[in-house]
């Protein structure tokens, strides 16, 4: 293991992640909120320490393996996660105890979503900013900004960009340098944020509000600047601007490439593809769901406004966003708990949304219809196919594999949750929430995670990393056979 090169890298990537403190002291200074100090002073400690890390092996620049690259991923987020909580430990307002911080950093750099903190009303800009910011920065994965420089500084991306992109199959290549493909990740992520940004400053929101909402909402994070969520706005079209940018964020980035590309735009790219029909079919069952039962319950004053927080309430968790117009804990019959479950599926492969990944739910149940076809026809031989093209049987050992390990660990934390004195459904609630990056639960957690015990939270942080680094990045650390030379 190199390690003085993997400490190189790190020292290079928190140098560098340091400058994400200056843009939040830079609204501090322009909204006057007395924060801009506490963002200097994070911003040099953090660089000061990018620095101890880096300089003592600037010149450690050995090949990158597969196990390093595994190992960097997993310290990157780590490390990073605890450097942007920084801000929030020297913060005045809002008054976190360490543990809070950490958190909250941890939930947003993963996009989930989950806070301990009340009353945003009245936060600082530059707290509420650097929120968003922290979300829009782990939406696509820091990671992949980090692969399209490190060859500038002399170290080669692709074991980096395979432990971090989320989905089962992971060697696929957009273009055919790494750097070009992270460059044209972030191109693609950045226009949707504008474009967003853009949307919602014309339907109504400040520029503010706007920009830190599409930061939310293309990173599929969830965090608002008020209490209330979406639902400070009231604003129709504004649900309808975030429900079409996160089922544009929850489909598969390389679809959005290949569809907008070099050789023009071709939108049949996306109605070809299997996983982006069964997440778009799948979205609107669950809203077709909520919708019926709503209006058959009274709870809104007309079918318009029942859509309208069916639909919005429905894409939101099941896309793993979080955002709410109302809390869906309150509403009537199996509804909480069908949403709950719908964060599962999440977004698809490659997409900034949370979950399981469409593409997996696919494949298991391609899988489980050929078992009892095989039941019935012991010697016949079927092939699972996806987009018209047979699927390896590595691949789908894979899919079973990252399966078993995800129901293990979910029984796992929600045992050890209730272990902490929650009860059942919080405990339920709060693991699907951090392990599907969703954001908020139901019980205690369904509108903040404020009241839970310390020990709760740290192991709530840890199921966050699980679910952002798709369970194996992580638990490949834990085998004895990764530290064998």
């Amino acid at each position: 293991m190199e390690y003085r090169t993997i400490t190189r890298i790190i020292g290079l990537l928190v140098a560098l992640f340091s400058t994400t403190m200056l843009p939040p002291a830079l609204i501090a200074v322009i909204y006057k909120d007395g924060g801009g100090t506490t963002f200097v002073q994070a911003f040099v400690l953090s660089l000061v320490l990018g620095l101890l890390l880096w300089y003592p092996n600037r010149d450690a620049k050995q090949e990158l393996r597969s196990r390093e690259g595994f190992l960097i991923v997993v310290l990157f987020w780590t490390v990073l996660g605890s450097i942007g909580a920084i801000p929030l430990v020297l913060a005045d307002s809002p008054n976190l105890s360490f543990t809070d911080a950490m958190f909250e950093a941890f939930s947003a750099l993963t996009t989930t979503g989950a806070t301990v903190i009340t009353g945003l009303d009245n936060l600082p800009k530059a707290i509420l900013f650097y929120r968003h910011l922290l979300q829009w920065l782990g939406g696509m994965g820091i990671i992949v900004l980090a692969v399209a420089v490190l060859p500038m500084l002399g170290v080669g991306g692709m074991q980096l960009y395979r432990c971090e992109t989320p989905g089962p199959v992971k060697d696929n290549k957009m273009t055919p340098r790494i750097a070009e493909t992270a460059k044209a990740l972030w191109y693609i992520y950045l226009t949707l944020t504008i474009a967003c940004a853009l949307a919602y400053w014309l339907a109504g929101m400040n520029l503010f509000d706007a920009v830190g909402h599409a930061f939310s909402t293309v990173s599929i994070g969830g965090f608002s600047s008020y209490d209330a969520s979406m639902g400070y706005f009231d604003s129709r079209l504004i649900n309808a601007i975030c429900v079409v940018f996160l089922l544009i964020a929850g489909v598969n980035f390389s679809l959005h490439f290949t569809a907008f590309g070099r050789r023009g735009v071709n939108l049949k790219t996306y109605f070809r593809d299997t996983e982006v029909k069964v997440f778009l079919g799948f979205q609107l069952g669950v809203t077709a769901i909520c919708f019926l039962v709503l209006l058959n319950s009274g709870i809104y004053d007309s079918p318009e406004s029942t859509l309208d927080h069916a639909m919005f309430q429905a894409v939101s968790i099941s896309t793993t966003a979080g955002f709410a117009t109302q809390s869906f804990s309150e509403w009537p019959l199996f509804l909480p708990i069908l949403l709950i479950l719908a964060s599962f599926v999440g977004g698809c492969a490659g997409s900034t949304g949370g979950g399981m990944k469409v593409v997996r739910i696919v494949l298991l149940l391609k899988q489980g219809g050929r078992e009892v076809k095989r039941l019935i026809h012991p010697r016949a031989m079927y092939a699972i196919r996806l987009n018209n093209k047979a699927v390896g049987d590595r691949v789908i050992d894979a899919v079973w594999g990252f399966f078993a390990a995800y129901a293990g660990l979910f029984a796992l934390f929600m045992v050890a949750l209730i272990a902490t004195g929650m009860d059942d459904i919080t405990a339920f609630s709060a693991t699907v929430a951090c392990l599907n990056n969703l954001g908020p639960g139901l019980g205690a957690v369904a509108s903040h995670f404020g009241d839970i015990t310390d020990t709760a939270k740290w192991l709530l942080v840890l199921a966050m990393l699980f679910g952002r680094l798709e369970i194996f990045t992580l638990l490949v650390l834990f085998s004895p056979a990764f530290w064998k030379s």
